[in-house]
């Protein structure tokens, strides 16, 4: 049986949702003033950066294809139509359920974690708009360790609120800058993420700039990251800045992409700077349905007096079977990232994860983190059903530096390093079942289990982990 962690709060956050609520469902039907283009295709929904959304194009749209929600899409503001605003939301529901928390056969416990989000996307003419999203996040009573996490708990927030201009240069290149608190998402996420799988989420307030053209895009910010504070207003650390320039670019048959990218990450608070330089190679091979993806990044800096060296390599290949009746897809691929020899001298060896969806790639219990980690793996998705996907993949862990800790996806030690010489960590299966009901419903199931091996065994406790997850997420 679930108990609720500071039911007053709940009641009060809750509350606090029902005027946006009311807003959405009060708002007046839309009156599409254009003829339908059969050629406009209906914009998908984003379900993590909801401000990638374009609902400008709602009213060339066939009416006979609308949506329940079309009505608060796209509202009209002004008597021509270039004052609009568009509304939207997603609540989200997901059960956790653990046996052998942190290798610890006692640690047992399940709890349900919930996420309501609300935004209003503001746009005057088409350079100019404001975006504002709200969030809500919360959890039932957790008795692990850690207890009720920042990664859970953020009862009412301002996830996101910032304005933008957009200015176009000529046809094909545009230019935008945008001002406030922002998420951000960075190539395939290996290092900087808004980590939608915590329920709280990530942010940060800065200025962003983006030039766009064709075929490439070019991504440059600064910002200062906002941590979590469960029950009080999420402030902007100053002690820890971030910035970078990212760039992207894509040939017309996407055979071959490239990303080059420079991040850097100031923390006053342990007195280290440290600059990542990388790059990324991904594509499609034409004579088969291959495609891989290659990831290396260089990081130097300092802490202190003690300079810093690290690096990461990431590669994954796959071959997609779309010939055959569930369009089987297997891959396979490694994850290395650098650890350190010696504590007491310099350089610093172990590469720092900054701001990672690491849930995404080095197994779903979380326990394993981009740093002092070799990790090999593979897998293999199936589509039973038009709406069913089923994924199961398996990892084999090492760390890097025998020398060096074993970290977690949130970059804290698990275990220490120091004289233990064994560095086989241990193996992890997942499987994930989403099943998406329809274009605002998806459903999930999830089980996984990490088997300790020389390293944990002889470090600590040694028990196996298991981790059951399901949820459900509606999006509007």
């Amino acid at each position: 049986m679930f108990s609720t962690t500071r039911p007053t709060h709940h009641r009060f956050a809750i509350a606090a949702w029902m005027p946006c609520i009311v807003l959405v469902l009060c708002l007046p039907p839309l009156h599409a003033e254009e003829s339908p283009d059969t050629s406009v295709k209906r914009p998908k929904y984003s379900p993590v950066l909801r401000q990638n959304e374009d609902w400008s194009v709602l009213p060339q749209l066939d009416p006979a294809n609308s949506d329940f929600f079309d009505p608060i899409k796209h509202v009209p503001l002004s008597d021509d139509g270039s004052v609009w605003a568009s509304f939207g939301g997603q609540a989200r529901l997901r059960l956790e359920s653990w046996h052998g928390f942190g290798f610890r056969e006692g640690n047992i416990e399940a709890f349900n974690l919930t996420r309501l989000r609300a935004h209003a996307d503001l746009h005057v003419g088409p350079n100019l708009r404001i975006f504002a999203e709200g969030k809500s996040a919360m959890s039932t009573d957790r008795r692990l360790p850690g207890m009720q996490r920042t990664l859970d708990n953020d009862e009412l927030a301002l996830q996101q609120l910032f304005g933008e201009v957009t200015v176009p240069l000529n046809e094909d290149v545009t230019f935008s800058v945008r001002g406030g608190r922002q998420m951000f998402v960075l190539g395939r996420q290996r290092l900087v993420s808004p980590l939608d799988w915590s329920n709280s989420m990530r942010a940060w307030d800065g200025v962003s700039g983006v030039l766009k053209g064709e075929n490439w895009k070019v991504t440059g910010f600064w910002s200062h990251f906002v941590p979590v504070r469960k029950y009080h207003f999420n402030d902007t650390n100053r002690d820890e800045q971030f910035w970078g320039v990212y760039a992207t670019g894509n040939c017309p048959d996407h055979q071959a992409n490239l990303d080059l990218y420079y991040l850097g990450r100031d923390r006053d608070a342990i007195g280290e700077t440290r600059h990542t330089i990388g790059g990324r190679l991904y594509g499609q091979c034409s004579q088969v349905t291959v495609d891989y993806d290659v990831e290396g990044a260089v990081q130097v800096g300092e802490r202190g007096d003690t300079d810093i060296v690290a690096w990461i390599v990431a590669a994954e290949l796959a071959r997609n079977f779309d010939e055959i009746s569930g369009r089987p897809r297997l891959w396979i691929g490694f994850d290395i990232a650098s650890g350190d020899g010696d504590p007491n001298d310099s350089p610093l060896g172990t590469f720092d994860q900054l701001y990672p969806l690491g849930h995404a790639y080095l197994g779903y219990i979380d326990v394993i983190g981009r740093q002092n980690i070799i990790d090999l793996h593979g897998g293999v998705q199936v589509k039973p059903l038009d709406k069913l996907i089923v994924k199961l993949a398996g990892h084999l862990f090492w760390r890097e530096n025998d020398d060096d800790a074993l970290y977690n996806a949130g970059g804290a030690v698990v275990r220490p390093g120091g004289p233990v010489d064994n560095t086989y960590v241990g193996s992890e299966i997942d499987v994930l079942l989403i099943y998406n009901l329809d274009k605002h419903t998806k459903l999930t199931f999830g089980y996984s289990h990490f088997f300790p091996g020389s390293f944990v065994n002889n470090t600590g406790t040694g028990d196996d982990i298991d981790f059951f997850h399901t949820g459900v997420q509606f999006t509007f």
